[in-house]
């Protein structure tokens, strides 16, 4: 029982392409570059605190260390408000360059939509309506004429 037809092929199989672009190797390094920075951090940190927890230290040790800490503090914070300041150029470079585009279309598709669904009501839905009246005046005169029957229910 040989239909003649060809059985469904699947299409070949493509390998996904993974590899990772220049810009997601940036931000790659990027990342590893503030893991690394953390972890110094923390043992610094660690490291600070095992020194003044020793019994030689003195006053102005620890005050000069909490100064160190804060300007540390410092260089951080900046560090992340650089960050913001790029991530936030970027989502206002998105915005503009690929979400406007695509409303803009999206404005022009609803335009056109807007002139078809006036076209068609122009020429199609007023002339059904008013040959419908017209029929309908038509059939109430013939059945006051008399020449036609007319549709009442009997009660």
């Amino acid at each position: 029982m040989d239909t003649g037809e060809q059985p469904l092929a699947l299409p070949a199989a493509t390998p996904p392409e993974n590899l990772p672009s220049e810009e997601l190797k940036r931000q790659r390094q990027i990342m590893i570059g503030v893991i690394v920075a953390a972890v110094v951090l923390i043992i610094l940190i660690i490291a600070s605190i095992w020194f003044l927890l020793q019994p030689t230290t003195e006053t102005a040790k620890i005050k000069d260390v909490f100064i160190i800490f804060m300007a540390l503090q410092s260089l951080f914070l900046g560090i992340i408000l650089i960050v913001l300041i790029i991530q936030l150029a970027r989502l206002i470079n998105l915005l503009q360059n690929d979400i406007k585009p695509i409303l803009d279309s999206t404005n022009e598709t609803v335009s056109t939509l807007r002139g078809t669904t006036a076209f068609l009501s122009d020429n199609v839905v007023e002339p059904v309506i008013k040959m419908n009246e017209y029929m309908a005046g038509i059939t109430k005169a013939l059945a006051v004429l008399g020449l036609t029957r007319s549709r009442q229910k009997n009660k």
